[in-house]
């Protein structure tokens, strides 16, 4: 995986987490559990939050939760928190609706793998103008292990025709990037020093520090992420020099981490529509 001298490392497709990483959806998935466990019995705290519901599938979560109850009961419970999820308006996380539009302007496959379902992929990501960046999905339906097994990030790999170790992976959770690692990518962590011990190459709060340019060319950096939404982020608003940048076969830096990593542009011969 390493790069050419001065570019760090080198991968061939950018595959973002959801919850976390696109969008800000930590309130209304801590509340929903918090609220529905307490009305089945139980009281979370912020360690079981954080050990039993970020990263893993509700599947996973309501059986460490509720391991005393029937499979019929937890199911329950589980379509509880789902209905409130799949209905709730999420914010984008600084910088990521812009990093996205911009890779893909690129050409860079773009994969989305989340522990999520598909019915509030869509309400999330649509209402926000990012669905149709995503051409490969990845949910908890097209898995039988979720994270922080590496089957996810696998399958993404099989979807893009790839070895894994060309991937770059963002993720906003241990078990998350434990999963990318596991399954041989590279992992940028969205958060803290925790992810850092978990595999992480480097960690950002957000999108907003980070920014892209063609290998030996402008950066396509400085747009305001707050102010329009990726499907705004067409090359026509771009600067000449920038929509030159993004035709596909431009090779991408990733600046703005502790690490270089330069995106290989290429058509990929394993994807599948």
């Amino acid at each position: 995986m390493q790069g050419e001298a001065g570019t760090g490392l080198d991968v061939e497709a950018v595959v973002f987490d959801m919850d976390g990483v696109l969008i800000d959806s930590r309130p209304v998935i801590e509340n929903a559990w918090r609220d529905v466990a307490r009305r089945h019995g139980r009281t979370l705290d912020s360690a079981e939050v954080e050990g039993y519901v970020h990263g893993r599938t509700g599947a996973e979560t309501v059986r460490m939760l509720f391991p005393e109850h029937s499979d019929a009961a937890r199911k329950a419970i589980w379509a509880e928190v789902d209905a409130v999820e799949e209905e709730a308006a999420y914010s984008v996380v600084p910088g990521a609706d812009a990093i996205a539009a911009r890779l893909a302007q690129f050409g860079v496959p773009l994969v989305l793998v989340t522990s999520s379902w598909q019915r509030k992929i869509e309400n999330a990501l649509g209402r926000l103008g990012l669905l149709t960046l995503f051409p490969e999905v990845v949910t908890r339906d097209d898995v039988e292990r979720g994270k922080p097994h590496p089957d996810p990030y696998l399958m993404a790999a099989r979807r893009l025709g790839m070895d894994p170790a060309r991937m770059l992976v963002f993720e906003d959770s241990v078990s998350g990037v434990a999963s990318a690692v596991a399954a041989g990518a590279l992992c940028v962590g969205i958060g803290g020093g925790e992810l850092l011990a978990a595999g992480a190459v480097a960690t950002t709060v957000d999108f907003t520090a980070l920014s892209t340019r063609a290998a030996g060319g402008l950066s396509t950096g400085g747009l305001s992420t707050g102010a329009r939404s990726a499907e705004g982020l067409s090359t026509e608003g771009l600067s000449a020099g920038a929509a030159g940048a993004g035709r596909s076969g431009s090779d991408v830096l990733l600046d703005g981490l502790d690490v270089p990593i330069r995106v290989v542009v290429r058509e990929v011969s394993g994807r599948h529509a």
